[in-house]
């Protein structure tokens, strides 16, 4: 099942099922929530291809030579990844029309780090 994950630096994770991980599906998902004159951090994945015409600078890490190119890189994402991944392996079968909702659980989690602000 296809998801996508945005992470602002320092901020909050942003993550979705999508129906596929063709290039006008990421489009329509990253264009909206990426202000013109920021970052944004891929890997080599073709389907990002079309996010060289975006406002946006476009940093491609490629993971068959190094994880990180200096202050480039997608740890952040790959935390959440991380994270969300083993939080949903204590379930042993989720229904797909289940993952959108253990899937945003999982995003409010890592948003929301602070206990106090979790138990309000």
């Amino acid at each position: 099942m296809p998801v996508l994950g945005l992470l602002k630096r320092g901020g909050w994770v942003y993550a979705k099922v999508i129906p596929d991980t063709k290039s006008h599906t990421l489009k329509s998902n990253i264009e909206p929530r990426v202000v013109p004159d920021n970052m944004v951090h891929s890997d080599h994945y073709r389907s990002y291809n079309v996010l060289a015409v975006f406002a946006f600078e476009h940093c491609r890490i490629h993971h068959s030579g190094r994880f990180a190119d200096k202050q480039n890189h997608r740890n952040g994402i790959e935390n959440f990844w991380n994270q969300a991944k083993r939080h949903l392996r204590r379930f042993n079968r989720i229904t797909k029309s289940h993952v959108p909702l253990f899937l945003k659980e999982c995003e409010w989690w890592f948003n929301t780090p602070n206990p106090r602000m979790q138990l309000q």
